[in-house]
């Protein structure tokens, strides 16, 4: 079927089904973790497997076969251009780190964008057995359960999460830390931005700041967070910048004003 003949809500329902069936996938790689060949990328904390090659690859044929005219942006493989004005955004497994591991925090990421805009964002987190869905204008849900945001919880009566990797220095992670406390915030880092993003809209999570992130990383937990009733710093795509890096940051309505003050944002 061409793309022509499908829209917003077609690519939702597809976008559900291939998240559903590549999280399946990549639970059997964990669940048989102790067979995968392991390799570092940037530096020896930035990991990939075998797992995230198949699962993007399971993710991009699917998207091929049924729109072949939509872009698609994998972690693993890059961007293959489209002419819809859709682009799939696709982290096949966000937070390899725990996931090679052993440790349950990790997810298959999977936006949609139009014209630029993420407008279906789905995360599957095989784990925990939960499936957070949204798209544009139809609100979001965990595991079928309506998602909204809670405007009364701030960063001083609820919990924020906080991501960090190589590209920032000690230095800066430490200063939004102490920023973050001394506003009278606390947090924590589960080694998934992807998932604590989901975490944001279902409010377990009151924010979420990153100050150096990936398309590949956000743009589902973006348009979660956004159907939920919060709000995310935008997040810049023209021209090349959409495979490069940016700061992240997505709130409830009551942490909005506090967490940009500490991100400078």
């Amino acid at each position: 079927m061409k793309s022509e003949n499908f829209g917003l809500d077609a690519r939702f329902a597809l976008a559900l089904a291939i998240a559903e069936e590549a999280g399946k996938v990549a639970l059997g790689y964990y669940e048989n973790r102790e067979s995968l060949i392991i390799e570092t990328k940037r530096d020896p904390q930035d990991v990939v497997s075998i797992a995230d090659r198949e699962v993007e690859n399971l993710i991009r044929a699917q998207v091929v076969a049924t729109n072949p005219d939509d872009g698609f942006l994998g972690e693993e493989y890059g961007l293959l251009a489209g002419t819809s004005g859709y682009t799939w955004v696709v982290d096949p497994i966000d937070g390899t780190s725990p996931f090679v591991n052993g440790m349950p925090n990790w997810c298959v990421s999977v936006a949609v964008l139009r014209d630029g805009q993420p407008v279906i964002g789905v995360i599957v987190a095989p784990c925990h057995g939960e499936i957070y869905a949204s798209a544009l204008g139809k609100g979001a849900t965990l595991n079928g359960t309506v998602l909204s945001l809670d405007p009364k919880r701030t960063i001083r009566n609820a919990v924020t999460g906080i991501g960090a990797n190589s590209y920032v220095t000690p230095a800066f992670v430490g200063n939004m830390v102490e920023k973050l406390l001394d506003a009278g915030g606390n947090f924590i880092r589960n080694g998934s931005g992807a998932l604590m993003l989901a975490y944001v809209a279902a409010g377990r999570l009151v924010g979420y700041y990153e100050p150096y992130m990936h398309a590949w990383d956000c743009m589902a937990g973006f348009c979660l967070v956004r159907e939920a009733g919060g709000w995310f710093h935008p997040f810049p795509v023209e021209g090349d910048r959409l495979i490069k890096g940016a700061p992240v940051l997505a709130a409830a309505p009551g942490a909005i004003d506090d967490l940009r003050r500490i991100a400078s944002l």
